[in-house]
């Protein structure tokens, strides 16, 4: 009988092989990128992990040279990001993305964990936004995004959690050209890549998903 994990291995490679193949006489990218997706591994446990039962506000804001560009791509992320929160935490109360952009518009604050204690919230989510674009070329689609997440208490304004990472460009692969869809198709493709990938910071998931994400760029 055959061992089960090289059983296993033996699968992998098949799947790895015939999608090589694949890519090689079709040109066809998703192809490799989903047999990645399929011999990957197993779940990542989320960073941060003590949002359960807790009531979060989830802000996005750009840097002042980004904000009149990108306000909008920034308003889609912090809803974005909030929605799968609430999705894939457990017993958690994001409060609505619609709620917190009316009192942030029509009051003034100096930190993040005033909008949140007005708002009733145990922790607010700030996602400080760096840099975001959709273009590698004039004619050539390819998003880079980069931040600094927050986690603040806001019983004591003070930062439970904090990270800045790489840069993300999407698809990581290279670039689409401009020809095969519209800019604002592409935007929104990549609002929600990124999105997904800050958010998955409170969640355990799939690493693998990462490579299948890359493989919708070329739809």
């Amino acid at each position: 009988m055959m061992n089960p994990k090289r059983n296993r291995l033996a699968r992998s490679g098949a799947l790895l092989l015939v999608a090589m193949l694949l890519t090689a006489t079709t040109g066809c990218t998703s192809a490799l990128l989903t047999a990645m997706y399929l011999t990957g591994g197993s779940d990542t446990q989320a960073e941060f992990k003590d949002l359960k039962k807790k009531r979060v506000v989830v802000v996005c804001s750009p840097q002042v040279e980004l904000k009149f560009r990108n306000m909008n791509a920034a308003n889609k992320i912090g809803e974005s990001v909030g929605k799968l929160i609430q999705k894939n935490v457990s017993k958690v109360d994001v409060v609505k993305h619609d709620e917190v952009i009316d009192w942030m518009d029509n009051n003034t604050y100096e930190e993040y964990a005033e909008v949140g204690r007005a708002l009733e919230a145990d922790m607010v989510i700030s996602i400080d936004l760096y840099d975001f674009d959709i273009y590698k070329g004039q004619t050539i689609f390819q998003g880079k995004g980069s931040y600094t997440l927050c986690v603040t208490d806001c019983s004591t304004g003070e930062t439970v959690f904090e990270k800045t990472p790489d840069p993300t460009f999407w698809p990581p692969t290279g670039g689409v050209p401009a020809s095969d869809q519209s800019e604002s198709q592409f935007r929104n493709r990549f609002i929600k890549v990124f999105s997904d990938q800050i958010a998955r910071t409170f969640y355990s998931h799939d690493h693998r998903a990462y490579f299948a994400d890359d493989s919708t760029a070329f739809d």
